[in-house]
């Protein structure tokens, strides 16, 4: 069974009353819920929170929840708007463009970025990736946020176009030209 049908089994039965079904939901994207919000809200215990309240609003809504996008996508939505009403709460302004992409990790899984083990390929490896974190946290808000969301969070087009409320072919275009930015900078490098 693939993860989007599980998670829908797992939809179905908790909105036909099995609350220990969210459990299994909240087990398995705890700890992508928490990391996403740790990009609005720096202090990891107030992420934590966020995150339970994220969780909670999740479950009190989820007879809403209609299986248009995967559920990830849906939970992504609601935490994305946890963490910004917290720090709204806290009088504090959520990073422009949704995320803050200047961690290293995000880019650890680039087996390009992996292969080089000598001294002077891990240098080079470090060089790229600051290229890339600065051409990337330079990026106008939507192209950042289009990047993020595929090459982070591993969304589907569909998905990005569900949580930035804009059409398919625009998530294309955001995520080809975040790309080219990229490869503009990174090309003189690799050369």
């Amino acid at each position: 069974m693939s993860e989007v049908a599980t998670d829908r089994e797992l939809v179905s039965r908790v909105q036909a009353g099995d609350e220990r079904s969210f459990d299994l939901l909240m087990l398995k994207y705890q700890s992508r819920i928490v990391k996403l919000i740790s990009r609005f809200v720096h202090d990891p215990m107030e992420a934590q929170d966020v995150a339970q309240e994220a969780f909670i609003k999740a479950f009190r809504a989820i007879g809403s929840f209609r299986g248009d996008s995967a559920f990830y996508t849906w939970l992504y939505r609601i935490a994305t708007n946890a963490a910004k009403n917290h720090l709204v709460s806290q009088s504090r302004r959520p990073p422009p463009g949704g995320v803050d992409v200047t961690e290293a990790e995000q880019y650890a899984m680039d087996t390009r970025l992996k292969e080089k083990t000598t001294p002077e390929g891990l240098v080079m490896t470090e060089e790229l990736k600051q290229v890339i974190f600065r051409v990337i946290s330079n990026l106008p808000d939507d192209l950042r946020e289009a990047i993020t969301l595929r090459e982070v969070e591993n969304m589907s087009y569909e998905d990005i176009a569900l949580v930035m409320d804009c059409p398919i072919g625009t998530v294309r275009s955001r995520i080809f030209r975040a790309r080219d930015a990229i490869d503009q900078k990174i090309r003189p490098l690799l050369n």
